[in-house]
């Protein structure tokens, strides 16, 4: 009988509590064993036994103890006001705790445990979750309703009631403060929340059709629910209650949607009540915070940060305590949501996880800043960077917690002829989306990149690009990017396209948003060809000026790509169309550095030859420069000023006073004439060339586009 049962698992508490004592009596410590049964007077719901307080009160005042004597309590247990013996139930012995306390005037109760506290999130899907320092009591109720094993409900009521702290400590590490659950009142304005994940759950939706006039679809469902004995994690109601959204273990999901249909037969053969839908498995995300009803957009950001990452929320629901708010999402989404979430609300750093492409200079460049930055992003900014993988023309190395930066390199080449992870971006990609905050990096000089963009957005990741091409190929495939960028609230990122790390893109974008009207763009967009320009200037030859150029990582791979002009003729480009011109690339006028026929073939050292040939030529007509007082620049032009727009690229010589003289090494200017900078242009100026001026550049973008997702 339940009785029988109850009065056998009786033992276990019993003989614990004798040994306890024993070994302290053994040290020298007066110590006895008390069956909590003898006090704790309970109705006869056996097995999970509701203790009655006033009954149980007065037995605990009319024990005998003794002063000097240390109680050691056999918790779970008690008794009928007859006599049989009743367990408590889940919890048993934590709620015989909180009895005691009770019972006793307790200034504070301790329970002990395996853990540091109550956690702002799962350890085992958040790393960096930490021991609430503090929690209220609605809170913790809150929380044992989701879940929470540690701490049930019931073992909180008799605290509430008598206004008695609880503190969970780690029997482990005794030297932990643990959490403390205090009143309201008494909790930190600025105490952390907790984030909760229930998984392997099932979501049943039952909707009323357009021939339905019922209202009672929920109270019906859930009731009938009740009666099976099925519980209910979430439910959500309907406009009008003419539909309900019901979760329930994953177990019991088969006989949910029997009793659904059951109860909804003569509903569903008329019409008027749809096939009961199941969702599963999914996992019921919640936030639980005692300032959910107290600031604003507590609910905004939760769901603003699923959003983010392209999570879809199946169901939603903010209980009428206002103390936490739930989703329902596919389990899948379950380790990026609780981190994306559990860092949104200042709980840990937010975590970027970025796919690099490309590990030429730029990309080098990249994952060394990133080591040696990365503990600074984390403090200064909260930005937890982390390299989920790295890929080449070759392979690929991948790792879902992170691979550090400065090992990256090594592991890729390692890789190479090996075995190892498939260079299949798209499959990458698939891989990627699954975390939080996404980031595809393009640091390839690659052609056709865009189909990569597009595919990114597609799957909720945002695009950081040092390549140009794809926003500078076709008209119709800059507009699609842009488009598609957009409609996926996707982040897409190229300052470093125009300008190295220079703020050129983005100070033209604030121009245009802000409503000014740009008249005149002119600047020397390469700092290759500045950088050319200065040493030829300063006497050095066209064909060594070249070489150290591609010697310092100034140059393309081939410098033909930099003397062609085509290179400057796409920032020109692309500025141009930040500036809503429609404007295809053989629209532009451009004029190479040197002489076309130069820049024909492939072969480096008989491309330097022929430089080395024109060498008289070229310095002859910088001389002529000189001699009219005018200094060689390569620049471009973006005409607003009459009725068709102009764009043209080439070497000039500009006059003494012009603001291209000022140009040092490889810097790059631009300058902006408009409307409110009409008689002093807008001038950006510094270095314009190099991979680590271009690697900061792409680091800035990563990090201004988790600020803002971050909400900083």
């Amino acid at each position: 009988s339940d009785a029988s049962r109850d009065r056998v698992a009786s033992f276990g508490a019993r003989l614990s509590a004798e040994i306890v004592a024993f070994a302290l009596d053994a040290r020298g410590v007066m110590a006895k064993a008390l069956d909590a049964g003898e006090w704790t007077i309970t109705d006869d719901h056996f097995g999970r036994a509701n203790v009655l307080w006033e009954a149980s009160a007065k037995r605990f005042a009319a024990l005998p103890l003794e002063a000097d004597t240390i109680y050691v309590h056999a918790g779970f247990l008690g008794r009928t006001e007859d006599g049989r013996p009743t367990t408590l139930g889940p919890n048993g012995a934590d709620y015989t705790a909180s009895l005691l306390a009770r019972a006793t005037g307790a200034t504070e109760l301790t329970i002990w445990t395996e853990v540091s506290g109550v956690m702002t999130g799962d350890p085992s899907i958040v790393p960096e979750a930490y021991p609430v320092p503090a929690l209220s009591y609605r809170e913790t109720l809150e929380l044992g309703g989701l879940g929470l094993k540690m701490l049930h409900p019931r073992t909180m009521i008799p605290l509430i009631e008598s206004g008695i702290p609880l503190r969970v400590r780690n029997v482990k590490n005794p030297e932990l403060e643990g959490t403390r659950i205090v009143a309201s009142s008494a909790l930190p304005a600025d105490h952390p929340t907790c984030v909760t994940s229930l998984e392997d759950m099932a979501l049943l939706v039952v909707e009323g059709t357009h021939r339905s006039d019922e209202r009672s679809l929920g109270p019906r469902a859930l009731s009938a629910m009740s009666d099976a004995d099925i519980s209910v994690w979430f439910s959500s109601l309907a406009p009008r209650g003419n539909g309900v959204v019901l979760v329930v273990d994953e177990g019991n999901r088969s006989r949910a949607e029997a009793v659904l249909s059951d109860l909804f037969a003569r509903e569903l053969e008329r019409e008027e009540v749809g096939v009961p839908i199941v969702i599963a498995p999914v996992t019921v995300l919640t936030l639980v915070t005692e300032a959910m009803g107290n600031e604003p957009n507590v609910a905004g950001r939760f769901f603003g940060t699923l959003g983010a990452l392209g999570i879809n929320v199946r169901a939603s629901s903010q209980g009428a305590s206002s103390l936490a708010v739930s989703a329902v999402i596919e389990m899948k989404d379950t380790r990026a949501a609780v981190q994306a979430v559990h860092a949104a609300f200042n709980l840990s750093s937010e975590r970027v996880n970025v796919l690099l492409l490309g590990t030429g200079t730029v990309g080098r460049h990249v994952l060394e800043q990133l080591a040696s930055e990365s503990e600074k992003l984390k403090t200064a900014h909260d930005i937890d960077v982390r390299v989920f993988g790295v890929r080449n023309s070759k392979t690929a190395v991948v790792d879902e917690d992170g691979i550090p930066p400065a090992e990256a390199i090594a592991r890729l080449e390692k890789n190479v002829g090996a075995r190892g992870e498939s260079a299949d971006t798209i499959a990458l990609l698939d891989r990627l989306k699954r975390l939080s905050v996404p980031i595809l990096i393009d640091c390839t000089a690659a052609s056709g990149m865009e189909s990569l963009y597009l595919e990114a957005f597609r799957r909720g990741i945002h695009v950081v690009a040092a390549n140009k091409k794809a926003i500078a190929g076709e008209m119709k495939t800059y507009s699609e990017i842009a488009e598609k960028a957009r409609r996926a609230h996707r982040s897409f990122r190229y300052e470093t396209t125009v300008g190295a790390s220079l703020p050129v893109i983005e100070t033209l974008k604030n121009l245009v948003r802000t409503g000014d009207r740009v008249k005149l763009v002119e600047g020397s967009f390469s700092g290759t060809l500045g950088f050319l320009a200065n040493e030829i200037m300063a006497g050095a030859k066209l064909s060594k000026a070249v070489r150290k150029a591609r010697d310092l990582g100034y140059t393309e791979p081939h410098p033909r790509d930099d003397l062609s002009g085509l290179d400057a003729a796409r920032k020109a480009l692309i500025l141009a169309r930040e500036l809503g011109l429609h404007v295809e690339l053989s629209e532009v006028v451009v004029e190479p550095f040197i002489p076309a026929h130069l820049l024909v073939g492939d072969n480096l050292e008989r491309f330097f030859a022929q430089l080395a040939g024109h060498d008289e030529t070229f310095e002859a007509q910088v001389q002529a420069l000189r001699t009219e007082g005018r200094v060689l620049r390569y620049l471009a032009q973006i005409d607003l000023s009459g009725a068709t727009p102009r764009l043209v690229v080439g070497p000039i010589g500009v006059p003494a006073d012009h603001p291209a003289t000022r140009l040092r090494g490889s810097e790059a200017f631009v300058a902006f004439t408009t409307e409110r900078y009409a008689q002093y242009p807008l001038v950006i100026q510094g270095a314009g060339a190099g991979g680590a001026v271009t690697a900061a550049g792409v680091v800035a973008d990563v990090l201004a586009l988790s600020q803002g997702l971050r909400g900083r």
